[in-house]
């Protein structure tokens, strides 16, 4: 099941146009510089030609899919994505921090942040991402020297 779900991916990976704006990219070694921000409406422009749907319909399901994400977090709840990840919330203790600057001790309040766990197929799939990544610096490289 791994190994077609693992084809799924890649399939959508090279469906993909390499180095347009908001394509896969891979995590880890990259410098910073090489990174794109996706905006999510973005996201939702991209979505809305694949299906086919307008982007208003496609707009709004992906509002209300972020809020309610929001909602459960703010509830407590834990939220599993199979094979995508895990969001937890969790609840921060207060500590006694202190400011560099002028070396004083400053009290910080507990906070709720949350926690994503990546799930097993998006681990793979940067993984595989990464590698080949690697082998196109490689291969660049090269044919520099």
């Amino acid at each position: 099941m791994l190994s077609y779900r693992a084809d799924l991916y890649q399939q959508a990976a090279d469906s993909d146009t390499e180095g347009s704006r908001g394509s896969y990219r891979p995590l880890g070694d990259w410098q910073r510089k090489n990174m794109v921000t996706v905006t999510k409406k973005e996201l939702v422009d991209r979505i809305a030609e694949q299906l086919g749907y307008k982007r208003v319909i496609v707009k709004r399901v992906t509002q209300q899919f972020l809020d309610e994400v929001i909602s459960e977090l703010g509830r407590g709840n834990r939220l599993e994505f199979r094979d995508f990840g895990v969001f937890e919330s969790k609840q921060r203790a207060a500590r006694v921090a202190q400011n560099p600057k002028t070396m004083e001790r400053v009290p910080v309040p507990s906070k709720r942040t949350v926690k994503f766990k990546v799930g097993r197929m998006m681990k793979y799939r940067l993984q595989e991402i990464a590698k080949a990544h690697a082998a196109r610096e490689g291969q660049a490289a090269s044919a520099k020297a």
